[in-house]
């Protein structure tokens, strides 16, 4: 089991670990198995991990926004986290999601410590909006509470300057920011604003629709949703991608990726919602979304297994 990284030395490992490890593949951010009945499917996760696993992602991110951290209590949440780190035995790093206020955040942080995790990615806390001397301040007080390293998580009411993101790599712990709002000029700044040393990987949405945009400002790495559900298509996109193959990665994007975004645009939540009922289309132990969440309907159910089919077509794989 990973003990956590504690000093500045092990810090600098697990940035080139996952440095490397983004350089080979994508990040998996494994969904959360639930119940019919809304419990949490432990043995599901396993299983469903395990595959993630032998599907060979750079690093593993369990209980973040795909694998609905917002709707688990702190004794799921250490039983999700610590089967990831139990099913990974250190072949990737493990970073677990946190997030709140910053008192929550560490009472989650405490629990991925006890559980071996690698690292701790801090989402967007609740509700309400703040200045950055504020944003700036929440991750302050995360980085002094846990010897966990931290990554920065902007999207929706959080988003940071580039004197902010100078700022956070500064504080002792804070090791990387991931993008969901793709402004690209300003995070073309935030790159150049940066220590060499600081990591910045691509978590829009559907990200494999902008990796050709984030790559050309110098951010090649990218959490895929695809993954979670079709690592096939994932990898095939990547290779593509790697090898400037235009070709293909226009007919991806074109025939499959596009149109997922088209679909998942449709209703609130079918960011995770889809991505979901995808796995189960092709028999995985991950069940159900848990509320505020909703399933999507049976007509966009139909669109789905379609569109996936499709894909998987593309890359010569079955459903």
């Amino acid at each position: 089991m990973n003990a956590g990284p504690e000093t500045g030395t092990d810090r600098a490992a697990l940035v080139r670990r996952l440095r490397e490890g983004m350089a080979a593949s994508v990040l998996s951010f494994p969904l959360t198995s639930f119940r019919e009945d809304g419990s949490l499917d432990a043995d599901g996760y396993r299983a469903y991990v395990a595959e993630r696993l032998a599907a060979g992602p750079g690093a593993l991110f369990p209980a973040c926004g795909t694998g609905e951290f917002f709707s688990l209590d702190e004794d799921e949440y250490r039983r999700v986290v610590t089967i990831a780190v139990e099913e990974t035995a250190d072949r990737v790093p493990v970073v677990a999601g946190t997030g709140y206020g910053w008192a929550q955040a560490l009472r989650f942080a405490r629990v991925a410590e006890e559980a071996g995790a690698d690292a701790l990615l801090v989402m967007p806390h609740y509700l309400t909006a703040a200045p950055q001397e504020g944003l700036v301040a929440q991750l302050e007080r995360i980085a002094a509470g846990t010897r966990l390293p931290l990554i920065a998580y902007q999207r929706g009411q959080v988003a940071y300057t580039v004197d902010s993101v100078r700022r956070l790599a500064g504080v002792p712990g804070v090791i990387g920011l991931k993008d969901g709002h793709g402004d690209l000029d300003l995070l073309q700044r935030m790159v150049l604003a940066a220590p060499d040393d600081f990591l910045f990987f691509n978590g829009a949405a559907t990200a494999e629709v902008q990796a050709r945009a984030y790559t050309a400002v110098g951010v090649p790495a990218y959490s895929s949703a695809a993954h979670a559900f079709a690592p096939e298509i994932a990898h095939a996109f990547l290779d593509a991608l790697r090898a400037d193959d235009h070709g293909t990665v226009d007919k991806l994007l074109r025939d499959f990726y596009a149109p997922f975004v088209e679909l998942r645009d449709r209703v609130p939540g079918y960011g995770v919602s889809l991505v979901k009922a995808a796995a189960r289309l092709r028999g995985r132990p991950v069940g159900p979304v848990r509320a505020p969440l909703t399933e999507p309907t049976a007509a966009h159910l139909t669109e789905l297994k379609t569109l996936l089919t499709a894909g998987l077509d593309l890359v010569g794989a079955a459903l």
